[in-house]
Formats: structure tokens, C-alpha cells, sequence
């Protein structure tokens, strides 16, 4: 039987080790993404064993429902829920001041609201993820109303981003989110103020939430593969 790929047993460590922080008795925000889901799994995992008891999860996404039906987890709203007690997500840039660019699944609208909740908010990544400025290597996703998608493009290119709108894999036309918005893709050479940034586009008429996340998280957990052999560590 063929190993493991690496990249995938790192993902799984930090998925395990994130949710390892998840007690009995609480509500968990469910996030989206390929190491999110690793977490969700072992989550599962640690209720099917009896290590954890009595949780809810808050699902960021439809990814994230499907997956806690999957394994096992019972769900819940903020309709029914006073307080989020810990979030578990992805990012796809992470700053040394734990700001964060998120949106690579689109989901970052949802995100915002659960992770933003919650009392504690563990973001899991791999190296690749960590950079010295926001926007440095990665788009920042932007959450558009459809009949606005001109006007707030415009808006973004003033701002100096180069704007796409963001196009569906082996589906013709544009990604639609869970809210049934379009993504623009806003990319920038690095964004030097990302609070007033993020304000600052979330006021443009026809945008509904960006991909911005700052003061928000409050772990870091990070995955590295150094000589074929996984590891995680915390920021």
C-alpha cells in the first residue's frame, strides 16, 4: 500500500490538533476548506469514541453541513445559539498580527459571521500560508450582489486592484455563493492598512462582505512537512 502523501497527513495533524481543543458542552463554528474538513472528521471521531460529548456545530458553509451530517455532528443556528465558544477555519494569507485573507471557497461571508462570533478562534494552515503582508500572494475575494458586479469592480480598480471575477471549474459562468452572490477577485500588491481596507470596501453600495479578516483570530496553528515527516506548531 502506497504511503501517504505528505501534504495530505500534515493537513490531517493540524485538522487533529485543532480539533483536540474542542471540549464537551460547547458550539463549535465548522469552517470550510481541505484542512477544515480534517478537523470536522476528527471531531466526529472524538464523539463516536465518547471523548466528547454534548457539542453543536455552527456550519460556515454547505461544504461544512455535509460534512458534520458525515461524521456525526449535531447541528445548530444562531438563531438557537447565545454565543459561539470556538471557531475552527482555514485562511489563505496570515500576517505576523494574525490578520487574514480568507475566501479561496468562496464561503467567506458565513465565515466572517461564525468565526467573528466566536470566543476563541483557531485558524489552521501550512507554511505556505504565512506572509509579511496581506494581498502579497493571494486575491482578495470580495462578495458582490450580481446586479452591482460593474460599479464595484470600478470601485475596486480605483483602489488599485487588478479585478476578476471569479469563473466556476467544469461549470460554465461564474461562481455563485451560498448566499447566490458573485465573487470579484480583487488583486492587490499588498494591502499596508488591512482594517481600513476592510472597511473601506464593505461601504461600497452593491458589496455585501470582503475577504478580510483582522483582529479576528486568536490561534494559529501551522502545518509543515520538513523531510517527507509532517509536524504543527502554533503561532
Amino acid at each position: 500500500m502506497a504511503e501517504m502523501d505528505p501534504v495530505k497527513l500534515m493537513k490531517q495533524e493540524v485538522g487533529r490538533a485543532a480539533a483536540a481543543k474542542v471540549k464537551s458542552d460547547t458550539v463549535v463554528g465548522l469552517g470550510t476548506g481541505s484542512t477544515t474538513a480534517f478537523a470536522i472528521q476528527f471531531l466526529g471521531d472524538r464523539l463516536a469514541s465518547g471523548d466528547l460529548k454534548n457539542i453543536k456545530g455552527v456550519p460556515t458553509s454547505f461544504q461544512a453541513s455535509v460534512l458534520a451530517k458525515k461524521y456525526g455532528i449535531p447541528l445548530t443556528t444562531l438563531d438557537e445559539v447565545d454565543k459561539i465558544d470556538i471557531a475552527i477555519d482555514g485562511a489563505d494569507e496570515v500576517d505576523p498580527q494574525f490578520n487574514l485573507i480568507k475566501g479561496g471557497g468562496a464561503a467567506h461571508t458565513r465565515e466572517k459571521i461564525v468565526d467573528g462570533l466566536a470566543e476563541q478562534f483557531i485558524v489552521v494552515v501550512d507554511s505556505s500560508k504565512l506572509v509579511e503582508k496581506l494581498g502579497s500572494t493571494f486575491a482578495l475575494p470580495v462578495e458582490v450582489l450580481p446586479m452591482a458586479v460593474a460599479p464595484v469592480t470600478r470601485a475596486l480598480t480605483a483602489l488599485g486592484a487588478s479585478v476578476d471575477l471569479r469563473m466556476g471549474v467544469k461549470k460554465d459562468g461564474p461562481v455563485i455563493t451560498d448566499q447566490g452572490n458573485m465573487v470579484l477577485d480583487a488583486k492587490f500588491d499588498a494591502i499596508a492598512n488591512p482594517a481600513e481596507m476592510e472597511a473601506h470596501i464593505n461601504n461600497i453600495p452593491g458589496v455585501l462582505e470582503n475577504g478580510l479578516f483582522v483582529g479576528v483570530a486568536t490561534e494559529v496553528l501551522v502545518g509543515e512537512v520538513k523531510d517527507g515527516q509532517a509536524s504543527v506548531r502554533s503561532l
